[in-house]
């Protein structure tokens, strides 16, 4: 005979609250669980499931991309090869963000030396941030320049 564990039970031995085991089962993470007079049911495989499911969060996979995951890997394909490609893909988009995140970085770094007058005669506003970069890599910010002409 299978054991069964009620969703109080699963949150126990997880850590999620059941309003989360809930959603995951509407988002389509985890199959229907067995009800047993109109009490959820589920057998230790929700634990394994789960555990996907937190890796995946925890990696920045969306609910969407969790769920193809596991639907994928229910199915007679290699889990394995399907993790990798996802998981490429996923490492792809995160180092986008950390090269942006690092960019903005530098432009708040920049701006911090800025000796602009006023916001109207800054490069970095009037250029565009883009623009505004010297070949250097720093801004041509500073006290008010005098135009020759």
């Amino acid at each position: 005979m299978m054991t069964t564990m009620t969703i109080g039970e699963v949150a126990r031995q997880t850590g999620l609250r059941p309003s989360a085991i809930r959603y995951y089962e509407d988002a389509g993470l985890l199959p229907p669980p067995q009800r047993v007079n109109g009490r959820r049911h589920y057998d230790d495989a929700v634990l394994t499931r789960l555990a996907v499911v937190r890796l995946a969060q925890e990696v920045g996979f969306t609910v969407a991309e969790a769920r193809t995951l596991l639907t994928e890997c229910d199915g007679e394909g290699n889990a394995s090869e399907r993790w990798r490609e996802m998981a490429r893909r996923k490492r792809d988009e995160v180092q986008a963000r950390i090269d942006r995140a690092r960019q903005m970085q530098r432009l708040l770094e920049e701006s911090l030396r800025c000796d602009c007058l006023t916001l109207d005669t800054c490069p970095l506003v009037l250029n565009g941030v883009n623009t505004a970069m010297a070949p250097t890599g720093r801004a041509t910010c500073g006290p008010a320049r005098a135009v020759a002409g």
